[in-house]
Protein backbone atom coordinates (compact mmCIF):
# COMPACT_ATOMS: atom_id res chain seq x y z
CA UNK A 1 0.00 0.00 0.00
CA UNK A 2 1.47 3.35 -1.06
CA UNK A 3 0.88 6.17 1.42
CA UNK A 4 0.22 9.62 0.02
CA UNK A 5 1.34 12.58 2.08
CA UNK A 6 -1.47 15.08 1.72
CA UNK A 7 -0.42 18.58 0.71
CA UNK A 8 -2.05 21.87 -0.36
CA UNK A 9 -2.40 20.68 -3.97
CA UNK A 10 -4.08 17.47 -2.87
CA UNK A 11 -6.59 19.43 -0.78
CA UNK A 12 -7.07 22.05 -3.49
CA UNK A 13 -7.90 19.48 -6.15
CA UNK A 14 -10.13 17.61 -3.71
CA UNK A 15 -12.64 20.48 -3.53
CA UNK A 16 -12.65 20.97 -7.29
CA UNK A 17 -13.08 17.22 -7.84
CA UNK A 18 -16.16 17.37 -5.60
CA UNK A 19 -17.55 20.29 -7.62
CA UNK A 20 -16.93 18.47 -10.91
CA UNK A 21 -18.59 15.33 -9.52
CA UNK A 22 -21.68 17.31 -8.53
CA UNK A 23 -21.79 18.86 -12.00
CA UNK A 24 -21.47 15.49 -13.71
CA UNK A 25 -24.13 13.95 -11.46
CA UNK A 26 -26.64 16.75 -11.95
CA UNK A 27 -26.12 16.97 -15.70
CA UNK A 28 -26.14 13.20 -16.22
CA UNK A 29 -29.18 12.59 -14.02
CA UNK A 30 -31.41 15.38 -15.29
CA UNK A 31 -30.30 15.91 -18.88
CA UNK A 32 -31.89 12.95 -20.68
CA UNK A 33 -35.27 13.36 -18.99
CA UNK A 34 -35.16 17.14 -19.43
CA UNK A 35 -34.20 16.72 -23.08
CA UNK A 36 -36.79 14.02 -23.83
CA UNK A 37 -39.70 15.00 -21.58
CA UNK A 38 -39.44 18.81 -21.56
CA UNK A 39 -37.63 19.76 -24.77
CA UNK A 40 -38.76 16.71 -26.77
CA UNK A 41 -35.59 15.97 -28.73
CA UNK A 42 -35.07 12.93 -30.97
CA UNK A 43 -32.08 10.63 -31.44
CA UNK A 44 -30.43 12.81 -34.10
CA UNK A 45 -30.74 15.94 -31.95
CA UNK A 46 -29.32 14.04 -28.98
CA UNK A 47 -26.31 13.03 -31.05
CA UNK A 48 -25.90 16.61 -32.31
CA UNK A 49 -25.97 18.07 -28.79
CA UNK A 50 -23.55 15.45 -27.53
CA UNK A 51 -21.17 16.25 -30.39
CA UNK A 52 -21.33 19.97 -29.62
CA UNK A 53 -20.72 19.11 -25.96
CA UNK A 54 -17.37 17.65 -26.99
CA UNK A 55 -16.15 20.61 -29.03
CA UNK A 56 -14.59 22.24 -25.90
CA UNK A 57 -12.73 18.98 -25.33
CA UNK A 58 -11.27 19.26 -28.81
CA UNK A 59 -10.23 22.84 -28.01
CA UNK A 60 -8.27 21.87 -24.89
CA UNK A 61 -5.03 22.07 -26.87
CA UNK A 62 -5.47 25.84 -26.41
CA UNK A 63 -4.98 25.41 -22.65
CA UNK A 64 -1.23 25.88 -23.01
CA UNK A 65 -1.81 29.35 -24.47
CA UNK A 66 -4.28 30.30 -21.73
CA UNK A 67 -1.60 29.28 -19.22
CA UNK A 68 0.66 32.00 -20.59
CA UNK A 69 -1.56 34.54 -18.77
CA UNK A 70 -3.28 32.46 -16.04
CA UNK A 71 -1.65 30.12 -13.55
CA UNK A 72 -2.73 26.52 -14.01
CA UNK A 73 -4.36 26.08 -10.60
CA UNK A 74 -6.36 29.29 -11.07
CA UNK A 75 -7.54 28.09 -14.47
CA UNK A 76 -8.86 24.98 -12.72
CA UNK A 77 -10.93 27.14 -10.38
CA UNK A 78 -12.18 29.43 -13.17
CA UNK A 79 -13.15 26.39 -15.22
CA UNK A 80 -15.20 25.10 -12.28
CA UNK A 81 -17.05 28.41 -12.03
CA UNK A 82 -17.89 28.25 -15.74
CA UNK A 83 -19.01 24.65 -15.33
CA UNK A 84 -21.40 25.68 -12.56
CA UNK A 85 -22.78 28.56 -14.63
CA UNK A 86 -23.61 26.20 -17.50
CA UNK A 87 -25.45 23.86 -15.15
CA UNK A 88 -27.29 26.68 -13.36
CA UNK A 89 -28.90 28.17 -16.48
CA UNK A 90 -29.69 24.92 -18.34
CA UNK A 91 -33.27 24.71 -17.12
CA UNK A 92 -33.95 28.35 -18.03
CA UNK A 93 -33.67 27.60 -21.77
CA UNK A 94 -35.94 24.60 -22.57
CA UNK A 95 -35.27 24.51 -26.31
CA UNK A 96 -32.84 22.62 -28.53
CA UNK A 97 -30.90 25.86 -29.09
CA UNK A 98 -30.87 26.52 -25.35
CA UNK A 99 -29.57 23.04 -24.64
CA UNK A 100 -26.80 23.53 -27.19
CA UNK A 101 -25.62 26.82 -25.63
CA UNK A 102 -25.81 25.77 -21.98
CA UNK A 103 -24.27 22.38 -22.70
CA UNK A 104 -21.37 24.09 -24.48
CA UNK A 105 -20.73 26.38 -21.48
CA UNK A 106 -20.87 23.53 -18.98
CA UNK A 107 -18.63 21.41 -21.17
CA UNK A 108 -16.07 24.18 -21.69
CA UNK A 109 -15.63 24.46 -17.94
CA UNK A 110 -15.61 20.71 -17.39
CA UNK A 111 -13.03 19.88 -20.06
CA UNK A 112 -10.62 22.65 -19.10
CA UNK A 113 -10.89 21.55 -15.48
CA UNK A 114 -10.23 17.91 -16.39
CA UNK A 115 -7.16 18.88 -18.42
CA UNK A 116 -5.63 21.02 -15.68
CA UNK A 117 -6.61 18.53 -12.97
CA UNK A 118 -4.74 15.69 -14.69
CA UNK A 119 -1.77 17.91 -15.45
CA UNK A 120 -1.46 19.20 -11.87
CA UNK A 121 -1.73 15.66 -10.49
CA UNK A 122 0.99 14.31 -12.77
CA UNK A 123 3.25 17.27 -11.98
CA UNK A 124 2.85 17.28 -8.19
CA UNK A 125 2.83 13.54 -7.48
CA UNK A 126 5.48 11.02 -8.46
CA UNK A 127 5.07 7.97 -10.68
CA UNK A 128 4.08 5.68 -7.82
CA UNK A 129 1.77 8.18 -6.17
CA UNK A 130 -0.08 9.43 -9.26
CA UNK A 131 -2.20 6.27 -9.89
CA UNK A 132 -3.15 6.18 -6.20
CA UNK A 133 -4.09 9.87 -6.21
CA UNK A 134 -6.19 9.39 -9.37
CA UNK A 135 -7.87 6.40 -7.72
CA UNK A 136 -8.61 8.32 -4.52
CA UNK A 137 -9.96 11.28 -6.42
CA UNK A 138 -12.24 8.92 -8.33
CA UNK A 139 -13.48 7.56 -5.00
CA UNK A 140 -14.02 11.04 -3.58
CA UNK A 141 -15.85 12.03 -6.73
CA UNK A 142 -18.01 8.92 -6.41
CA UNK A 143 -18.97 9.76 -2.82
CA UNK A 144 -19.77 13.35 -3.82
CA UNK A 145 -21.89 11.99 -6.67
CA UNK A 146 -23.73 9.65 -4.31
CA UNK A 147 -24.57 12.48 -1.94
CA UNK A 148 -25.59 14.72 -4.85
CA UNK A 149 -27.63 11.87 -6.32
CA UNK A 150 -29.49 11.44 -3.05
CA UNK A 151 -30.34 15.14 -2.90
CA UNK A 152 -31.38 15.12 -6.57
CA UNK A 153 -33.63 12.13 -5.91
CA UNK A 154 -35.35 14.15 -3.18
CA UNK A 155 -35.34 17.54 -4.86
CA UNK A 156 -36.86 16.39 -8.18
CA UNK A 157 -39.90 15.26 -6.20
CA UNK A 158 -40.29 18.73 -4.67
CA UNK A 159 -38.99 21.18 -7.26
CA UNK A 160 -39.19 21.53 -11.06
CA UNK A 161 -36.12 20.51 -13.07
CA UNK A 162 -35.13 24.10 -13.90
CA UNK A 163 -34.93 24.94 -10.18
CA UNK A 164 -32.76 21.87 -9.55
CA UNK A 165 -30.35 22.96 -12.26
CA UNK A 166 -30.18 26.47 -10.78
CA UNK A 167 -29.56 25.40 -7.17
CA UNK A 168 -26.87 22.83 -7.90
CA UNK A 169 -25.17 25.11 -10.42
CA UNK A 170 -24.85 27.84 -7.80
CA UNK A 171 -23.30 25.34 -5.35
CA UNK A 172 -20.68 24.40 -7.95
CA UNK A 173 -19.89 28.06 -8.63
CA UNK A 174 -19.43 28.77 -4.91
CA UNK A 175 -16.82 25.99 -4.65
CA UNK A 176 -15.02 27.43 -7.68
CA UNK A 177 -14.98 30.96 -6.26
CA UNK A 178 -13.70 29.65 -2.90
CA UNK A 179 -10.84 27.81 -4.63
CA UNK A 180 -9.96 30.77 -6.83
CA UNK A 181 -8.45 32.62 -3.86
CA UNK A 182 -6.36 29.67 -2.61
CA UNK A 183 -2.68 29.07 -3.42
CA UNK A 184 -1.93 25.31 -3.43
CA UNK A 185 1.62 25.46 -4.84
CA UNK A 186 3.85 23.84 -2.21
CA UNK A 187 6.89 22.88 -4.27
CA UNK A 188 8.68 23.76 -7.47
CA UNK A 189 7.94 21.48 -10.40
CA UNK A 190 9.67 21.12 -13.75
CA UNK A 191 9.02 24.24 -15.88
CA UNK A 192 6.50 23.36 -18.55
CA UNK A 193 7.11 23.99 -22.24
CA UNK A 194 5.36 27.01 -23.68
CA UNK A 195 3.32 26.24 -26.75
CA UNK A 196 1.96 23.03 -28.22
CA UNK A 197 3.97 19.83 -27.91
CA UNK A 198 3.50 17.00 -30.42
CA UNK A 199 6.22 14.35 -30.53
CA UNK A 200 6.58 11.15 -32.51
CA UNK A 201 7.59 9.20 -29.41
CA UNK A 202 4.15 9.90 -27.88
CA UNK A 203 2.24 8.36 -30.82
CA UNK A 204 0.75 5.52 -28.78
CA UNK A 205 -0.55 7.94 -26.14
CA UNK A 206 -2.25 9.92 -28.92
CA UNK A 207 -3.81 6.80 -30.52
CA UNK A 208 -5.12 5.45 -27.21
CA UNK A 209 -6.64 8.84 -26.42
CA UNK A 210 -8.36 8.98 -29.81
CA UNK A 211 -9.88 5.51 -29.42
CA UNK A 212 -10.83 6.13 -25.79
CA UNK A 213 -12.76 9.22 -26.85
CA UNK A 214 -14.65 7.27 -29.50
CA UNK A 215 -15.86 4.45 -27.26
CA UNK A 216 -16.50 6.80 -24.30
CA UNK A 217 -18.80 9.02 -26.32
CA UNK A 218 -20.93 6.12 -27.46
CA UNK A 219 -21.46 5.26 -23.80
CA UNK A 220 -22.16 8.84 -22.69
CA UNK A 221 -24.39 9.75 -25.61
CA UNK A 222 -26.48 6.61 -25.91
CA UNK A 223 -26.34 4.37 -22.82
CA UNK A 224 -28.63 6.46 -20.59
CA UNK A 225 -30.60 7.54 -23.67
CA UNK A 226 -31.25 3.84 -24.29
CA UNK A 227 -32.52 3.38 -20.73
CA UNK A 228 -34.81 6.41 -20.95
CA UNK A 229 -36.18 5.99 -24.46
CA UNK A 230 -36.25 2.20 -24.90
CA UNK A 231 -36.87 1.12 -21.31
CA UNK A 232 -38.78 4.12 -19.93
CA UNK A 233 -36.50 5.07 -17.03
CA UNK A 234 -37.69 8.03 -14.94
CA UNK A 235 -35.50 10.76 -13.40
CA UNK A 236 -35.70 9.02 -10.02
CA UNK A 237 -34.66 5.67 -11.49
CA UNK A 238 -31.71 7.25 -13.31
CA UNK A 239 -30.69 8.98 -10.06
CA UNK A 240 -30.80 5.69 -8.15
CA UNK A 241 -28.74 4.00 -10.87
CA UNK A 242 -26.12 6.75 -10.70
CA UNK A 243 -25.91 6.39 -6.92
CA UNK A 244 -25.40 2.64 -7.23
CA UNK A 245 -22.71 3.16 -9.88
CA UNK A 246 -20.82 5.64 -7.76
CA UNK A 247 -21.04 3.46 -4.67
CA UNK A 248 -19.28 0.73 -6.63
CA UNK A 249 -16.74 3.23 -8.02
CA UNK A 250 -15.90 4.30 -4.46
CA UNK A 251 -14.73 0.77 -3.67
CA UNK A 252 -13.25 -0.20 -7.05
CA UNK A 253 -11.29 2.94 -8.07
CA UNK A 254 -8.51 2.47 -5.46
CA UNK A 255 -8.23 -1.17 -6.56
CA UNK A 256 -7.75 -0.02 -10.14
CA UNK A 257 -4.90 2.21 -8.96
CA UNK A 258 -3.33 -0.72 -7.11
CA UNK A 259 -3.73 -2.85 -10.23
CA UNK A 260 -1.86 -0.27 -12.32
CA UNK A 261 1.00 -0.17 -9.82
CA UNK A 262 1.14 -3.97 -9.44
CA UNK A 263 0.26 -5.23 -12.94
CA UNK A 264 1.09 -2.31 -15.19
CA UNK A 265 -1.01 -0.28 -17.61
CA UNK A 266 -0.91 -2.86 -20.39
CA UNK A 267 -2.70 -5.59 -18.42
CA UNK A 268 -5.23 -3.24 -16.83
CA UNK A 269 -6.18 -1.62 -20.14
CA UNK A 270 -6.44 -5.07 -21.73
CA UNK A 271 -8.99 -6.04 -19.08
CA UNK A 272 -10.89 -2.83 -19.78
CA UNK A 273 -11.23 -3.29 -23.53
CA UNK A 274 -12.05 -7.02 -23.41
CA UNK A 275 -14.83 -6.19 -20.95
CA UNK A 276 -16.12 -3.29 -23.05
CA UNK A 277 -16.31 -5.40 -26.19
CA UNK A 278 -18.79 -7.72 -24.51
CA UNK A 279 -20.64 -4.84 -22.82
CA UNK A 280 -21.33 -3.04 -26.12
CA UNK A 281 -22.41 -6.27 -27.81
CA UNK A 282 -24.71 -6.88 -24.87
CA UNK A 283 -26.33 -3.46 -25.29
CA UNK A 284 -26.99 -4.25 -28.95
CA UNK A 285 -28.21 -7.84 -28.81
CA UNK A 286 -29.66 -8.51 -25.33
CA UNK A 287 -32.94 -6.59 -25.21
CA UNK A 288 -33.70 -6.86 -21.52
CA UNK A 289 -34.20 -3.97 -19.09
CA UNK A 290 -32.36 -5.61 -16.19
CA UNK A 291 -29.45 -6.75 -18.36
CA UNK A 292 -29.15 -3.23 -19.77
CA UNK A 293 -28.83 -1.90 -16.21
CA UNK A 294 -26.15 -4.49 -15.38
CA UNK A 295 -24.20 -3.63 -18.52
CA UNK A 296 -24.43 0.08 -17.70
CA UNK A 297 -22.98 -0.55 -14.23
CA UNK A 298 -20.09 -2.63 -15.62
CA UNK A 299 -19.46 -0.01 -18.31
CA UNK A 300 -19.35 2.73 -15.69
CA UNK A 301 -16.91 0.84 -13.45
CA UNK A 302 -14.33 0.20 -16.18
CA UNK A 303 -14.28 3.93 -16.95
CA UNK A 304 -11.71 4.34 -14.18
CA UNK A 305 -9.29 1.98 -15.93
CA UNK A 306 -8.61 4.79 -18.43
CA UNK A 307 -6.34 6.52 -15.92
CA UNK A 308 -3.78 3.97 -17.14
CA UNK A 309 -3.42 5.98 -20.36
CA UNK A 310 -2.28 9.04 -18.38
CA UNK A 311 0.00 7.13 -16.00
CA UNK A 312 1.58 5.35 -18.99
CA UNK A 313 2.31 8.77 -20.44
CA UNK A 314 3.80 10.00 -17.15
CA UNK A 315 6.19 7.02 -17.08
CA UNK A 316 7.46 7.61 -20.61
CA UNK A 317 7.27 11.40 -21.12
CA UNK A 318 9.71 14.22 -20.51
CA UNK A 319 8.66 16.04 -17.31
CA UNK A 320 8.45 19.41 -19.04
CA UNK A 321 5.95 18.03 -21.58
CA UNK A 322 3.18 17.12 -19.11
CA UNK A 323 1.00 20.27 -19.15
CA UNK A 324 1.09 20.89 -22.92
CA UNK A 325 0.68 17.18 -23.67
CA UNK A 326 -2.39 16.86 -21.44
CA UNK A 327 -4.04 19.52 -23.58
CA UNK A 328 -3.00 17.84 -26.82
CA UNK A 329 -4.04 14.41 -25.54
CA UNK A 330 -7.43 15.70 -24.46
CA UNK A 331 -7.91 17.41 -27.83
CA UNK A 332 -7.07 14.20 -29.69
CA UNK A 333 -9.44 12.32 -27.39
CA UNK A 334 -12.19 14.66 -28.51
CA UNK A 335 -11.59 14.56 -32.26
CA UNK A 336 -13.56 11.32 -32.29
CA UNK A 337 -15.83 12.62 -29.53
CA UNK A 338 -17.05 15.49 -31.71
CA UNK A 339 -17.80 13.22 -34.67
CA UNK A 340 -19.04 9.97 -33.09
CA UNK A 341 -22.21 11.21 -31.30
CA UNK A 342 -23.72 12.92 -34.34
CA UNK A 343 -22.83 9.96 -36.59
CA UNK A 344 -24.19 7.64 -33.94
CA UNK A 345 -27.36 9.72 -33.72
CA UNK A 346 -27.94 9.32 -37.46
CA UNK A 347 -27.30 5.57 -37.19
CA UNK A 348 -29.63 5.37 -34.17
CA UNK A 349 -32.48 6.76 -36.29
CA UNK A 350 -31.98 3.86 -38.74
CA UNK A 351 -31.31 1.16 -36.13
CA UNK A 352 -30.62 1.90 -32.45
CA UNK A 353 -28.29 -1.11 -32.16
CA UNK A 354 -25.72 0.25 -34.61
CA UNK A 355 -23.96 2.76 -32.28
CA UNK A 356 -23.32 -0.02 -29.76
CA UNK A 357 -21.89 -2.32 -32.43
CA UNK A 358 -19.59 0.59 -33.32
CA UNK A 359 -18.55 0.71 -29.67
CA UNK A 360 -17.59 -2.96 -29.75
CA UNK A 361 -15.49 -2.39 -32.89
CA UNK A 362 -13.64 0.54 -31.27
CA UNK A 363 -13.00 -1.60 -28.18
CA UNK A 364 -11.40 -4.36 -30.28
CA UNK A 365 -9.20 -1.82 -32.09
CA UNK A 366 -8.19 -0.32 -28.73
CA UNK A 367 -7.32 -3.79 -27.45
CA UNK A 368 -4.93 -4.22 -30.38
CA UNK A 369 -3.08 -0.98 -29.70
CA UNK A 370 -2.89 -1.55 -25.93
CA UNK A 371 -0.64 -4.52 -26.69
CA UNK A 372 1.90 -1.99 -28.04
CA UNK A 373 2.57 -0.78 -24.49
CA UNK A 374 5.96 -2.31 -23.56
CA UNK A 375 5.60 -5.19 -21.10
CA UNK A 376 8.40 -3.90 -18.89
CA UNK A 377 6.58 -0.64 -18.06
CA UNK A 378 5.11 -1.11 -14.58
CA UNK A 379 6.55 0.99 -11.80
CA UNK A 380 9.51 3.26 -12.44
CA UNK A 381 11.69 4.72 -9.75
CA UNK A 382 11.83 8.48 -9.51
Amino acid sequence: MIEIKKNPMYNYLFFLIVAAAISHQVWGTLFNNFAVDVVGINGFQMGLIQSIREIPGFLTFLVIYVLLVIKEHRLSALSTILMGLGVAITGLFPTVQGLIITTFLMSLGFHYFETTNKSLTLQHFNKKEAPVVFGRFSSYGAIASIIAGFFIWLSVKLLPIWTNYLIYGIVIMIIGVYSLFKNPIFKETAPQRKGMVVKKKYWLYYVLNFLSGARRQIFIAFAVFLLVQNYGFSVSEVAVLFVLNNLLIYFTAPKVAEGINNLGERKMLTIEYVTLTFVFLGYAFIENRNIAVLLYIIDHIVFSFAIGINTYFQKTADSEDIAPSMGVGFAINHISAVIIPVVGGILWMANWKTPFIMGAVFSVISLFFVQKIPKHIKILQN
